[in-house]
């Protein structure tokens, strides 16, 4: 009786049983979320005890810019995770077409993020004491350390495409390393977009 079998891979484990990346980088990932974690429990107990502030200031959020920068990174994610496909599938070229691709949707979110700081900046939403206040406070903390991890996951695409142009280089493991960093920024986004702009 035949079966369906599991394409070996060289590190003499299955396909099927294959962790994506390097370990090094799943340390790194879960001690992001834990850190973002306590960040956004922190948000919502200050949410809790100012919820009428939270909503009034909530509503000075422009949803479409949020939405429109979420499907910016879900789009990147696409492109990422079907580079790792054709990477596997030794399609090198479009491995790296796609990579491109996805660090361009990160610099399209770099720039509507500067946009949408520099407006609220000039219309005088900026750090400050009041309940009101507070609300942005904790907007431009976990949008300013979530960007700073999208200029990290940039590099680190950066790092992929190196490799993938240098034959020497070439792993399969780096290129599903890059992915899961870059997948972490956009789960990260997604939760931050429901929080800050989404959640009533």
């Amino acid at each position: 009786m035949t079966g369906t079998r599991s394409r070996p891979r060289p590190s003499g484990g299955t396909e099927r049983d294959h962790l994506p990346g390097d370990g090094a980088i799943w340390v790194m990932v879960l001690g992001d979320l834990i850190i973002f974690g306590s960040y956004f429990v922190i948000f919502m107990v200050h949410r809790a005890m100012a919820p009428q502030e939270f909503l009034a200031a909530q509503q000075h959020l422009n949803l479409t810019i949020g939405a429109v920068n979420t499907l910016v990174l879900l789009t990147s994610s696409w492109f990422v995770a079907r580079s790792v496909v054709a990477a596997r599938a030794g399609d090198i070229a479009a491995a790296l077409r796609l990579t491109y691709f996805g660090g361009a949707c990160g610099v399209v979110f770099i720039a509507i993020k500067g946009y949408e700081w520099t407006t609220k900046i000039t219309q005088g939403y900026s750090l400050g004491n009041s309940a009101f206040d507070e609300f942005f406070n904790f907007y431009y903390m976990l949008t300013g350390v979530h960007l700073f991890h999208v200029l990290l996951g940039l590099l680190i695409l950066g790092i992929v495409v190196r490799e993938l142009r240098n034959p020497q280089k070439r792993r399969v493991s780096m290129v599903e390393s890059g992915a899961v960093y870059w997948h972490m920024v956009d789960l990260l986004w997604v939760v931050i977009f429901g929080l800050l702009y989404v959640m009533r």
